[in-house]
């Protein structure tokens, strides 16, 4: 099984004409702004997400999400229910990862966080994103309504819209470390 997906992923990687550049088009690396500035149109265009949290046998667990639009600082907002799984393996182990995928770029921005579990009612008013109005009963208001904060302690990113590609020797994405 591991094999397969590592070969899905080199296929898949491989299938993305320009994701890896040539030696002889080594491009410089973008500024910080241009960098983070690709990453929320990436974001916004990918719309949903894929959590992934550490389960208490330290398995990584990933399900799809759909987050508020990024803030400036590429915090991330998230509805959710506190009796789901990925609320209690946030309380065990705050370490979580967004992976945004765009298809029409192609590109993706992976984000390394620390996710923290918010039920302050005026957060909840503030980030509460009408598309969530189906799965809770009383909207932010709710005791069956809370957050998820993650704020970004790694951004990785791979945009060929934007030019913004892996590095030629090593494949590794243009990245962000965040105080």
């Amino acid at each position: 099984m591991r094999r397969r997906v590592g070969i899905f992923a080199a296929v898949c990687l491989l299938s993305l004409p320009g994701t890896v550049a040539t030696q002889a088009e080594q491009p410089k690396a973008p500024e910080r702004s241009a960098i983070m500035a690709a990453a929320v149109e990436v974001m916004q265009k990918a719309r949903f997400s894929t959590l992934v949290t550490l389960r208490q046998d330290g398995h990584p667990q990933a399900r799809i999400v759909d987050p508020a639009a990024p803030e400036d600082d590429l915090t991330v907002w998230i509805g959710t229910h506190p009796v789901t799984r990925k609320v209690g393996q946030i309380r065990a182990d705050p370490r979580v990862t967004l992976l945004y995928f765009d298809p029409s770029g192609p590109g993706y921005v992976t984000l390394l966080a620390r996710a923290e579990l918010v039920t302050d009612p005026a957060q909840k008013a503030r980030h509460w994103k009408q598309d969530w109005a189906a799965f809770y009963a009383d909207g932010h208001r709710g005791d069956d309504f809370i957050l998820i904060r993650c704020k970004p302690l790694r951004l990785e990113l791979v945009s060929q819209a934007h030019g913004i590609v892996n590095d030629p020797a090593t494949w590794r994405p243009v990245a962000i470390d965040f105080p």
